[in-house]
């Protein structure tokens, strides 16, 4: 299981306020989590963000230090 799978079971109420601090555009469409499609969650992340998965895992990472 990868940390940011892990970050996501473990606090994502957390992770997706700030996330929306962050990144004003991102809609709750786009923070929509379910259990078992983190891949498609960081997908959408990506996207949206214009990042690589690498930016977005360690940023996600970073909030929870």
């Amino acid at each position: 299981m990868s940390a940011f799978t892990q970050q996501v079971k473990g606090n994502w109420n957390e992770l997706k306020g700030k996330l929306k601090q962050q990144y004003a555009d991102l809609t709750d469409d786009d923070l929509l989590y379910e259990e078992g499609k983190e891949d498609e969650l960081l997908g959408k992340l990506q996207t949206k963000l214009g990042k690589t998965r690498q930016e977005v895992e360690d940023e996600v990472e970073s909030w929870s230090k």
